[in-house]
């Protein structure tokens, strides 16, 4: 039994440590990657603090310590993720009158380059028959694969790569003034267009796909953060109803996530609906929400769901939204305090080529 005391001690203070760690806003990927698995932290800390409080009687200054400090570590977690769970406000609100014309719908899915089965995700794609696809991790295998998708998505923004951040965008919508961007790095690119939905209004839309901060990938999430910020100033700047779309490679509630909405203004559709991990598919208790859909005030939402998978790391994601005149006065816009527009400049102008 001292043995398990011991453990569950050393496991509980790791716990603890590993919810503080996040809290240090540095780049590098040890002090990033702890943000990810906030549901597992709190898990795992709730069954600590059961298994340690039925077994053993609490009655010396550690104890009362330990037990203080898994507590209090699973109150700061629950307040973390509180506003992804169905107790929270929804900032993105529901569409009460449909509006076909002013609709799109969208699926974006990392379909992980090195699966094979484009079968199984054109079976999916034809299944929801969305009116925009963004399938990511495409390489000339995956482009060729997917080539029947032409015919009944006339517009095309296509760029296979083998680096694991190729970019396939299938409109059934005209397409409008695209660009394919690197942003931070020559070999990441990213896509900017404009959709004119069936009732004419231009919708702007940016792909993205930066690099995680993890080893083998990025030691540092300073590239991804200044994609993310330079996009998010971007849509800031533009009057354009707009939309992102992508595998962000950042869990929703991260403190740059964060930082996002609050400097492009855009809202995230999760809040108050739920979690939608997208990632990592074949182990479940390794879930986290890396694929992301951010629009603006200008629209409500239709319906968002998490589909089936086919192989790949990643659940696709579908959004269906809905432009409106005047939801921009029905819903509340994120604000950037002068704090958040300093970190946001800092993370911008920072030199990405550290070693």
């Amino acid at each position: 039994m001292h043995a398990l005391k011991l453990f569950l001690e050393i496991f509980g203070g790791l716990i603890v440590l590993f919810s503080v760690i996040p809290l240090i806003k540095n780049d590098y990927w040890a002090f990033r990657v702890f943000e990810y698995p906030r549901l597992q932290k709190l898990f795992l800390n709730l069954i600590i603090l059961i298994v340690y409080t039925s077994l053993f009687t609490v009655s010396t200054n550690f104890q009362y310590v330990f037990i203080a400090a898994l507590i209090g570590n699973a109150g700061y977690l629950v307040f973390q993720i509180y506003k992804f769970t169905f107790f929270a406000k929804k900032v993105l609100l529901k569409a009460a009158r449909p509006d076909d014309k002013n609709q799109v719908s969208i699926i974006s899915s990392n379909v992980f380059q090195d699966n094979k089965n484009t079968a199984g995700c054109l079976k999916m794609l034809h299944r929801h028959d969305p009116d925009i696809i963004l399938l990511l991790e495409t390489d000339q295998y995956w482009c060729k694969g997917t080539e029947e998708l032409k015919e009944k998505y006339p517009h095309q923004v296509l760029v296979p790569l083998e680096n694991t951040y190729g970019m396939l965008l299938y409109s059934k919508f005209e397409l409008v003034n695209s660009e394919v961007r690197y942003l931070v790095d020559d070999e990441i690119p990213s896509i900017k267009t404009e959709v004119k939905l069936l009732s004419g209004q231009k919708v702007r839309l940016y792909c993205v796909h930066p690099t995680p901060p993890v080893p083998g990938e990025n030691m540092y999430s300073t590239e991804r953060d200044k994609e993310l910020l330079l996009v998010a100033k971007e849509v800031k700047e533009n009057v354009f109803p707009t939309i992102v779309v992508g595998d962000l490679n950042d869990v929703a509630w991260s403190y740059t996530t964060e930082l996002f909405t609050k400097i492009s203004g855009l809202l995230d559709p999760r809040i108050g609906r739920g979690f939608f991990n997208t990632f990592h598919a074949k182990y479940p208790f390794l879930r986290f929400p890396l694929d992301h859909v951010f629009c603006s005030t200008d629209f409500k939402l239709i319906r968002l769901l998490r589909l089936e998978n086919f192989n790949s790391d990643h659940f696709p994601i579908l959004i269906s939204l809905q432009y409106e005149v005047n939801a921009d006065v029905q819903q509340e816009e994120p604000k950037a305090d002068s704090e958040d527009v300093a970190l946001a400049e800092e993370k911008i102008n920072k030199e990405t080529d550290q070693d």
